[in-house]
């Protein structure tokens, strides 16, 4: 386990009863500071991966390690493990379930035995983070399907955690509604918290994260994302297609526009500006490494 792994899996082997092995002698880690986007296609362990991380789903064999301890799964090792390591699922109607959204997001910070005041703060804190404070006292059921996906996360929030993990945030999102989640978790980060989202879109992947972890029929492989959804033989046994900006980068190569050494386009800004650069020979000046 790196030194900046917060938490990891070692050797984690899963099978669901009656069922085939899903993960088998996996090798996975979560580093602290760096925003990772899960990819695979549907059945390839995505799920499974994310309930190991956060306990909700235990290896036959293998470990789960977190801050360089094993994780124990009595009482007091998983609450050590869901106050370090938050899931949030796709469907925000599996996780909400009290009357008002204040009182869903109150609902982990006070099985922590925290003192009202404390769990007031932390509510206060968690509806802020996700802009939803003036929906405190609005009942769940009223909701939009945006505003659910909101509220589910801040009740994740709420506990404060340092890894939050996101099963496929902005599905279901309109454009705006994904920019403006992808504004929030801009946030989290910044307020220190490790975010790792499951996804099938792989410019949002590109375009969002740090680093990519893929999983295919042989295993996972990880490393920075830009690196790693260039690689048309890996996205080919994963199931997913080329990101549209690693396409153009390539066209931009063949036709003499970009440099060889210039990174792909993450964003449409990024084509445009690259556009804007070119210059009398034809050649677009190099972009800023990120």
């Amino acid at each position: 386990m790196s030194d900046s792994a917060l938490v990891a899996l070692r050797g984690a082997s899963f099978a669901y009863e009656e069922g085939p092995t899903v993960l088998s002698g996996l090798d996975f880690e979560v580093r602290g500071g760096r925003a990772l986007a899960l990819l695979g296609r549907n059945g390839s362990g995505k799920t499974t991966l994310m309930r190991l991380l956060s306990g909700g789903l235990r290896p036959h064999s293998g470990e789960l390690i977190l801050a360089g301890e094993p994780v124990r799964y009595d009482r007091a090792g998983l609450t050590r493990l869901r106050t370090a390591v938050q899931l949030v699922v796709q469907d925000p109607d599996d996780q909400l379930f009290a009357a008002s959204v204040g009182q869903d997001v109150s609902f982990g910070p006070l099985n922590l035995g925290l003192s009202d005041a404390e769990v007031r703060g932390r509510v206060a804190e968690a509806l802020a983070a996700l802009d939803i404070t003036a929906l405190a006292d609005r009942p769940t059921h009223l909701l939009s399907y945006g505003q659910r996906k909101r509220a589910a996360i801040a009740g994740a929030v709420a506990m404060r955690p340092r890894v939050l993990i996101l099963d496929e945030p902005t599905a279901g999102l309109d454009p705006d509604g994904q920019e403006r989640l992808l504004a929030t978790l801009d946030g989290l980060r910044g307020r220190g918290t490790t975010v790792v989202m499951a996804t099938h879109d792989v410019d949002l992947a590109l375009r969002w994260a740090d680093d990519a972890a893929v999983l295919t029929p042989s295993g996972v492989s990880t490393g920075p994302v830009a690196g790693l959804l260039s690689r048309t033989d890996l996205l080919r046994a994963a199931g997913l297609r080329l990101p549209w900006g690693v396409a153009a980068g390539h066209l931009l190569r063949t036709r003499g526009l970009l440099a060889d050494a210039s990174g792909d386009p993450r964003t449409p800004e990024e084509l445009a500006a690259l556009a804007d650069g070119t210059g009398p020979g034809g050649r677009a000046a190099p972009r800023r490494a990120r």
